[in-house]
């Protein structure tokens, strides 16, 4: 045993050495003394490596991230190598290498693109980041070991890269349309927004005329997802107890034995002359009949004032790590209080320093456009109508249903579904004939009129006249051959 004396309170203890303790401080065993002196040598001889790496705040897509590695040791530097961590650390790539020892650097990165710059020996930069640098770095430092000047002592740091991306498209669309007006029966109707781009998933929801919609959640199934709005799980149900019965049938009794409503006499219009014009003539342009709109008679149900808005939202991961969420927005449409009633989806994300917004109205169709080509139809022609348009913005999307007043279409067929109504080779017995276009959606219905006038062909005239003359000199010919031929049989005989 050596006896030392234990250090007073202040005093400095010689830290080069184990002899000034044993001189000048308390009592140790051999062994412990051992242990100091081999603790002492290897600290001499391997010398001392930390590394620490800065943490780093979320960035956004475009921006430029530093990546610090910070490290202290009292060896000589070998080298110092980034790495980026793939498929949850089992993959680590060299993304930039520092070797001191030739005080050079150089990348490591695809293409050779060099998106990062060295600021200095042990940080690099990461111009305009993209989505797919999101994830784990590593700091690599290695520096030679004092005692064989061989061998290289290893440390390291991690840093997660959190790279967020806003949202880069948003829009609105009515599920299941194009769809037609009910009279009689209540409809679910659903918005759905989608939300395009965005890291992490925002957050979206709906207002009305600028106002936050409470809204009652639900979880929507997979096999709902694909089905519309008929498949709301615990919404309200469609009221059927508050219909008026009476009502209904005197609704119906206006109705035509097709089921459609009552037409306004422009549906069989009389010829209308110009003073001077003859009674036989046609009019030089197609006539238009002005729109005719739809009687709109709703049961009481109707009219609820306060719907209940049934909210689901869906999460659909990308390939390039953003995330797609649709949000559905359902409730029993009511025609009179939701025409014109403004929609907008507003999106949140971390990213965005205000919300992404995008609106649309809903609105019943209103005075459709009805444009004919060719203007001056001729026998033979083919004709095309075709709906251009609408006095005002319609939402959503109108169904189209072409009809022929007092018959059928001239293909056969009682009505034709589409924007456009084709007649191929129309012939001279379509002159003056009337063509109807409904035009509905979920919120309303039009009926537009335009009358057909058909003009002679002057072409086919013509081929017409030289068929009847070439038959009468055949006639001609005929006729004086058998003279002839009587002629000479009276001189024989």
């Amino acid at each position: 045993m050596v006896g030392i004396t234990q250090p007073k309170p202040g005093e400095h203890v010689n830290a080069n050495g184990v002899w000034d303790l044993l001189q000048n401080k308390g009592k140790m065993t051999v062994f412990s003394l051992c242990l100091l002196l081999c603790a002492d040598l290897l600290d001499l001889a391997v010398g001392y490596l930390t590394v620490t790496i800065e943490p780093l705040p979320p960035v956004v897509v475009g921006e430029t991230v530093t990546l610090k590695c910070n490290f202290k040791t009292d060896g000589r530097l070998r080298e110092i190598v980034w790495y980026r961590v793939t498929d949850g650390g089992t993959i680590k790539q060299k993304i930039f290498t520092y070797d001191a020892m030739f005080n050079t650097n150089y990348s490591h990165m695809e293409d050779y693109r060099r998106r990062e710059d060295l600021v200095y020996q042990s940080t690099v930069r990461l111009p305009e980041v993209r989505i797919s640098d999101n994830g784990p770095y590593e700091c690599h430092v290695g520096i030679y070991d004092r005692a064989t000047r061989e061998k290289v002592v290893l440390a390291s740091g991690n840093v997660f890269l959190t790279v967020m991306s806003p949202p880069n498209n948003i829009s609105v669309v009515a599920e299941n349309t194009p769809a037609p007006f009910s009279r009689y029966q209540a409809q679910n109707f659903t918005l759905v927004c989608t939300a395009k781009g965005g890291k992490p998933a925002p957050s979206v929801y709906f207002k009305r005329d600028g106002e936050l919609i409470e809204v009652i959640s639900y979880t929507q199934s997979s096999s709902e997802q694909g089905g519309g709005s008929a498949g709301v799980r615990g919404a309200r149900p469609l009221i059927s107890r508050d219909l008026d019965d009476t009502k209904l049938q005197r609704s119906l009794s206006l109705l035509d034995p097709e089921g459609r409503a009552p037409r306004m006499h422009t549906e069989s219009p009389k010829r209308v002359h110009t003073q001077g014009q003859q009674a036989y003539e046609p009019s030089p342009a197609t006539e238009v009949i002005p729109e005719t709109v739809v009687s709109r008679e709703f049961p009481r149900w109707v009219h609820s004032t306060d719907p209940l808005y049934y909210f689901s939202h869906t999460h659909i991961p990308q390939s390039d790590g953003s995330v797609v969420v649709q949000a559905r927005l359902t409730w029993t449409l009511n025609p009179q209080l939701d025409n014109d009633a403004l929609f907008s989806c507003e999106v949140k994300h971390p990213a965005l320093s205000m919300p992404m917004q995008t609106e649309v109205t809903l609105a019943a169709p209103k005075g459709p456009k009805i444009f004919m080509s060719p203007t001056r139809a001729k026998v033979g022609d083919t004709v095309r109508i075709t709906v251009q348009g609408f006095q005002n913005e319609v939402f959503p999307e109108p169904l189209f249903t072409w009809t022929r007043v007092g018959g059928r279409l001239l293909d056969g067929s009682a009505e034709r579904d589409g924007k456009e109504l084709i007649l191929e080779r129309v012939p001279a017995e379509l002159n003056g004939s009337m063509y109807r276009c409904t035009a509905q959606n979920p919120l309303g219905s039009t009926d537009t009129h335009t009358r057909l006038i058909v003009f002679e062909n002057p072409s086919m005239m013509k081929n017409t006249q030289n068929q009847n003359n070439g038959a009468s000199r055949m006639d001609v010919l005929g006729l004086t051959w058998m003279a002839l031929v009587l002629t000479v049989t009276v001189e024989l005989t």
